[in-house]
């Protein structure tokens, strides 16, 4: 397996053994401004060795060391001389890979505890004697290995945390990354600096330069395509790729008709008039709206406009090899690279238990099946990074904040935020709603403190009264919601003036609409999109 970070940074290696957590040790590692990556739990130790990582991280599991098919270490890495640190399942493995003993306790401890510290290692410098914990276990290590002293125990284990210094081997049965525990960052922050000796030299600036080199040697002399749509996800990648290649990069934007107001003006006045990207605008708008004429399953939705895109592209593309042919100051031959603003998150996804990080790529960063139809290599400049990260490289590039901090907005864009028939008519009405719901969220300050803000229009008509006329009109539905990841969210408790403000806007400036509903569910059991 191959690393993407530069041999000069300090580097975390991760060990996933499936815990729910991992992605949190990641960031929490960078918060650090040290690289981390997320690596298979079974990678060979011989492998690891030339990673040349300055320490590794154990990660949680949802098994038992002791099952039947539990995933297992190389028990070679513990012989490597690069400091470990086991974290629950993480502890268990080195446990009893090295002789000492796990056993199923019989009951699961989970929640609040309290770490009595007991005999200063290095991992608690500076943070006292006692300490809140988060534990999530269900076994739990009754012997401890040859040259292992206790170094912290709770009211439920003698060994809560554990190591060998002569062989800088360390573990805990809690969980540090969680923000349960409050000061396990500092934990972490001993064992990466303190221990692992590593420097603080993940910037994102350095990652801009390491990243320009990277996507240079890749790509060669060689040009590259990219579905721009706007988001925050594809106007980075669209940057840092023209910073690297220049002219190499053509971006293709395809105005589907499903967009939010302005949307084509934004993203041409950005990147055509002020980055000077090479831009091909293709405005399908008749194309799209004739196919979804008369679709309400939003299923059927996604799958039409997926299709109707890869077509578009497609001969977006032809056009664009036609046009290079007629330009002698242009290279000939195809587009042999495709630009995706894969991010790390997905990346981490593919390695979880049986993945594979190599084959994976998800469905929603995929544009639509291109690679396989079109015979495209991938370029992913941006997959080293989390979603903050990735903004933070937009600002340094020079990208507007009206980009950089957008909410996200789904790939089959307004149509579904339609229930039911799209229409040009409903899509006006639609959109008219929601740049008012923008418009004020954004004059409040409470756009970017919250995770999306958008309308809905239902397929309902209700009755109401405007002036002295009783009207039968459409009804909006406002969704608010803050999230960390959009895995789960809540309905964000915005203040009633201002909700009175969009409603009152929406009834009076938006022609066709009478009633404006709060959806107060939050996810689960709700989703954050309707459809």
């Amino acid at each position: 397996m191959k690393t993407s970070a530069p041999a000069k940074h300090s580097k975390i290696l991760i060990l996933d053994f499936g815990s729910q957590y991992t992605q949190v040790i990641a960031r929490r590692v960078r918060e650090l401004q040290v690289y981390s990556e997320v690596v298979p739990f079974n990678l060979p130790a011989a492998e690891i060795k030339k990673l040349n990582p300055n320490g590794i991280i154990l990660s949680g599991g949802p098994a038992s060391v002791y099952d039947k098919g539990a995933p297992q270490i190389d028990p070679e890495i513990f012989s490597l001389g690069i400091p470990v640190l086991g974290i629950c399942y993480g502890l268990m493995q080195m446990a009893h890979h090295l002789g000492g003993q796990v056993v199923f306790t019989g009951r699961r401890e989970y929640g609040a505890g309290m770490l009595q510290i007991t005999n200063g290692s290095q991992l608690f410098d500076g943070l006292g004697n006692q300490l809140d914990v988060w534990n999530s276990h269900g076994d739990e290590v009754t012997a401890l290995p040859k040259g292992f002293l206790a170094a912290g125990r709770t009211e439920s284990s003698d060994f809560a945390a554990v190591e060998d210094r002569q062989r800088k081997l360390y573990g805990l049965q809690f969980h540090p990354e969680v923000a349960h525990t409050p000061r396990g960052k500092e934990i972490l922050q001993n064992f990466v600096y303190h221990i692992c000796h590593c420097a603080m030299d993940w910037t994102m600036g350095s990652f801009i330069e390491e990243a320009c080199r990277r996507v240079r040697r890749q790509v060669g002399d060689e040009k590259v395509v990219l579905g721009l749509s706007g988001g925050v996800d594809s106007s980075v990648t669209a940057a840092l790729l023209h910073k690297a290649i220049g002219d190499q990069l053509t971006c293709i934007f395809v105005n589907n008709g499903l967009l939010r107001a302005r949307e084509e003006e934004i993203v041409q006045r950005v990147f055509g008039e002020n980055f000077h990207v090479r831009l091909k605008y293709v405005d399908a708008t008749g194309r799209f709206l004739t196919a979804l004429k008369g679709v309400t399953d939003p299923e059927q939705k996604r799958k039409i406009i997926g299709n109707e895109f890869i077509a578009v592209f497609q001969h977006a593309t032809e056009e664009l090899l036609a046009q290079d042919r007629q330009n002698k100051a242009r290279k000939h031959g195809g587009y042999k690279f495709l630009a995706q603003g894969t991010l790390y998150p997905d990346v981490i996804e593919s390695v979880s238990i049986g993945g594979n990080p190599a084959a994976v790529i998800k469905s929603h960063h995929n544009v639509g099946g291109l690679p396989e139809k079109m015979h495209f290599e991938l370029v992913e400049p941006v997959r080293q990074l989390f979603k903050d990260e990735v903004r933070q490289v937009g600002l340094q590039l020079g990208l507007p904040k009206e980009i950089v901090y957008r909410q996200p907005f789904p790939g089959p864009g307004l149509a579904v935020r339609i229930l039911g028939d799209v229409t040009p008519e409903r899509l006006s009405i639609l959109r008219e709603a929601d740049m008012i719901v923008q418009s004020e969220m954004k004059a409040s300050d409470w756009y970017y403190r919250v995770w999306q803000s958008f309308a809905v229009l239902l397929p309902v008509r209700s009755v109401g009264v405007m002036g002295d006329q009783r009207t039968y009109e459409n009804t909006i539905v406002l969704r608010i919601v803050e999230s960390q990841d959009g895995m789960t969210a809540d309905w964000v408790r915005l203040p009633y003036e201002l909700l009175a403000r969009i409603s009152s806007r929406i009834s009076n400036e938006v022609k066709g609409v009478n009633r404006v509903c709060f959806d107060i569910s939050s996810k689960p059991p709700s989703t954050i999109e309707w459809e």
